[in-house]
């Protein structure tokens, strides 16, 4: 019989029947649908196994035959328990010190923070408190490493950046703090010359010799500020030192369909608890919560520790939160806007904070596949210095 294992959870018996007709009397038990396996000669009959729930079927069959059965041998998870009963002070100590040993094993006992000042460490230790990361608490009771991450980084300023781990029942916390940029040392010599071809819109020199006004267009590399000052029979290198914003143009190609999904979160969510055993998630709490037609799942799951092993099971919420789907369709002005402003953005970006977008110039529009492609001419406001420094003999 196949996976004769799985009985043992039923419970299994031994049966042995002696008198007339045995054989007859086991084909009648599977005629009448009760697993008979391992079936024996013995000295006076046979001996076969059945499960422990088909014992009644077993004795309904036995009255209408002419041999006799006994029950010889039980084995299986029934009696074990049963028998565990009887020893019960035995089994609830057992069960008791496992549980304790499990709690115990998936608790917070120690926060190590590395890298930190005594100061900015006051600052974590009181953030993660806030957050209920602290020692004694359950470890799937608080927030998963990416999470505290997050808000430290957010919540405290003199944080670069940093690393959280959980090593069995310790948190880790590598912190990289912010440094106070260090004064640099004084420049030499040096002339300002354009990074680029521009026209100059604003200038203010602290140190050098201009060679250039307001309103002068400038080609790359050429010279702005003059490192070197002073008449003729008295000249001096300087560090020249100054602010020279100028007018750029960049050329932008932008691509924007008309009709755009989007996706945004309502807000609502549901929280449902599971118990994960192996690669199956058993839910056991958030049963009358339904999910909504569209949502986003989000894992929060964790490994249960049994000392320093990972047992494979896991406790933990899945979080849904409802998504709403949205179509917006562009007029072909919407489209037009649309695609000036993300060309504005994506150019902005790749410049940096200082630079300004003064005004733009669409060369040219059209209209391709329900889509609305430009070429965009951006007029910038950036700054243009560059430094070089001043050889011997210039």
């Amino acid at each position: 019989m196949k996976n004769q294992w799985m009985h043992f959870f039923y419970g299994v018996i031994k049966v042995t029947a002696a008198g007339r007709g045995t054989e007859r009397f086991v084909n009648d038990c599977i005629r009448q649908g009760i697993p008979v396996w391992n079936v024996r000669k013995e000295e006076n009959g046979l001996s076969f196994f059945i499960r422990l729930k088909d014992v009644h079927a077993l004795r309904r069959a036995a009255r209408k035959s002419e041999c006799k059965c006994s029950l010889q041998k039980v084995s299986g998870l029934p009696f074990l328990i049963q028998k565990s009963l009887k020893n019960s002070g035995f089994v609830i100590g057992f069960t008791l010190f496992f549980a304790v040993i499990l709690l115990l094993s998936n608790m917070i006992w120690g926060i190590d923070v590395k890298g930190a000042k005594p100061s900015t460490e006051h600052k974590i230790m009181k953030e993660l408190d806030a957050m209920g990361v602290k020692t004694g608490r359950l470890q799937f009771m608080t927030l998963d490493p990416d999470s505290i991450q997050k808000k430290l980084t957010d919540n405290i300023s003199e944080l670069t950046w940093v690393g959280v781990e959980l090593r069995g029942t310790r948190f880790h916390f590598e912190v990289v703090e912010k440094n106070e940029p260090e004064k640099t040392a004084e420049a030499g010599p040096q002339h300002i010359v354009a990074k680029k071809k521009a026209v100059i819109t604003k200038m203010y020199v602290e140190k050098g010799q201009p060679s250039v006004t307001i309103h002068d267009h400038v080609e790359k590399g050429q010279l702005l500020v003059s490192g070197l000052i002073g008449g003729e029979k008295k000249k001096q290198l300087v560090a020249a030192k100054a602010e020279i914003l100028g007018e750029t143009w960049y050329r932008s190609e932008i691509t924007v369909p008309k009709k755009q999904t989007f996706q945004l979160f309502s807000g609502s969510e549901v929280r449902k608890t599971y118990l994960s055993v192996g690669s199956a998630d058993l839910q056991i709490w958030g049963f009358n919560q339904d999910l909504y037609a569209k949502f986003e799942e989000e894992n929060d799951i964790r490994p249960l520790r049994f000392l320093k092993w990972t047992l494979p099971l896991g406790f933990g919420q899945k979080i849904y939160r409802e998504k709403e789907v949205y179509e917006k369709q562009y007029t072909e002005e919407e489209a037009r806007a649309a695609a000036i402003d993300q060309g504005k953005k994506e150019l902005l970006g790749q410049l940096g904070e200082d630079a300004e977008v003064k005004g733009q110039k669409v060369l040219h529009q059209a209209n391709e596949n329900g889509k609305v492609k430009l070429t965009v001419l951006y007029q910038v406001i950036e700054n243009i210095v560059k430094t070089t420094p001043i050889v011997q003999g210039d």
